[in-house]
């Protein structure tokens, strides 16, 4: 991809695969246009780190965080992210790899973990990062709700979710069951929230007073940042 470097690493070479299947295309309802650019968001990577078009977004919610033009692997090799707590959400290829390099790292991987039951005090994190792990968890908004609680005033959560954007999140309870992979693997997660254009509003109901989007490629990569002023 022309003009792009890795948020992650700072690579600019990429490898472009399709990863839809045809049973989640259905499930899904996509059009064409659509299962164009969900393959590009979750098929398109660096070739140096993996991480997608996604964590390269998420990358560069990190990045705002920290105040860095730097690729992370860079920031923190440097020093400039140091002191960070950091909750990582099931975990992110790329991304993960460089954060864990932290002295306050701590990983967590759902459903092992809920998300909509932290076992953490409040204020224990500067930073919580998930990625395309919401759609998963019952109740999103409690989780939301969960991920505020546990951060330290001035932290930051950092996610991406699956989102089409012509249309408003609907919840899949009372549809048929559909899987963010192969039904037939007892990896591959439920899902339970097909979010949409409105998943911004998810955000305020958890009760976070400011969000930012991070585009990397629109409608394929965006991130959300999400914090609440220091008081509230």
């Amino acid at each position: 991809m022309a003009g792009l470097n890795c948020s992650i690493c700072g690579g600019d070479q990429f490898r472009e695969q399709r990863v839809l299947l045809p049973e989640l295309i259905a499930q899904w309802q996509l059009s064409e246009s659509e299962r164009e650019y969900v393959d590009r968001q979750q098929g398109r990577g660096c070739s140096t780190c993996g991480a997608n078009l996604r964590i390269i977004a998420l990358g560069n919610a990190v990045r705002e965080m920290g105040g860095t033009a730097l690729p992370l692997r860079c920031a923190i090799e440097s020093g400039q992210l140091g002191g960070w707590r950091v909750l990582d959400c099931n975990g992110a290829e790329g991304l993960s790899h460089v954060l864990s390099t932290l002295g306050a790292y701590q990983r967590v991987d759902y459903p092992e973990y809920d998300l909509m039951h932290l076992p953490f005090p409040d204020g224990s994190f500067d930073l919580v990062v998930h990625s395309d792990t919401l759609e998963h968890v019952e109740h999103p908004v409690v989780a939301l709700e969960e991920c505020r609680r546990v951060l330290a005033p001035g932290g930051r959560l950092c996610f991406t979710v699956p989102i089409i954007h012509g249309r408003l999140t609907r919840n899949r309870a009372g549809l048929a069951p559909s899987y963010h992979g192969d039904p037939a693997n007892f990896d591959d997660y439920l899902v339970h929230t097909e979010f949409g254009a409105d998943v911004w509003t998810y955000v305020y109901q958890a009760g976070f007073t400011n969000l930012t989007f991070h585009r990397v490629e629109f409608p394929s990569a965006i991130a959300i940042s999400a914090w609440t002023e220091p008081g509230r």
